[in-house]
């Protein structure tokens, strides 16, 4: 198990190009997630950072594909719906998630669905920032910060709204 994590590690630290989502990012929102989880936040907060940390790891996971050249029919499909059978399904077979209903739908699968839009939406944010600054950071971190700004504000506005209905 640790040569895994070392060799997960060595491939961020010796790689050539810069990856389309950032591994810092994924970081961070991984470790939202977790923290979430610890102090009891509801299951469409959890399920929000979820859904980016899914969107993260799928895009970074193509990226790291079209590099190499891995080309096969319907590999943008396929990528999409195995990541998100890899990091939901097994959420539910512990038990995570299938309780708790939200006007008859899962809270986890609606913040999931949250919080890839959300995600998407800052990676668009961020290219908007950079296509108007010469295709240049506007801020340091921007890549970082962007997608994190992004999901603090939509926890925040699905805790409220959660709370008045």
């Amino acid at each position: 198990m640790m040569n895994l994590i070392i060799i997960f590690f060595m491939t961020f630290l010796f790689s050539r190009q810069a990856l389309a989502v950032c591994p810092v990012c994924t970081i961070a929102v991984g470790s939202g997630l977790g923290l979430l989880r610890a102090f009891g936040v509801d299951d469409i907060i959890t399920g929000l950072w979820l859904g980016a940390l899914v969107v993260s790891s799928i895009l970074w996971f193509l990226d790291w594909m079209n590099k190499r050249n891995y080309n096969f029919k319907f590999k943008k499909t396929i990528i999409w719906i195995s990541f998100y059978l890899l990091f939901i399904y097994p959420l539910y077979l512990m038990g995570y998630g299938g309780e708790p209903m939200f006007y008859f739908v899962d809270r986890l699968l609606i913040g999931v669905i949250i919080g890839s839009i959300v995600f998407l939406l800052s990676i668009a944010a961020d290219h908007y920032l950079r296509s108007i600054n010469d295709n240049k950071v506007v801020f340091l971190y921007q890549k970082v910060i962007v997608p994190m700004v992004f999901l603090f504000i939509a926890s925040i506005v699905t805790h409220l709204v959660v709370q008045i209905i």
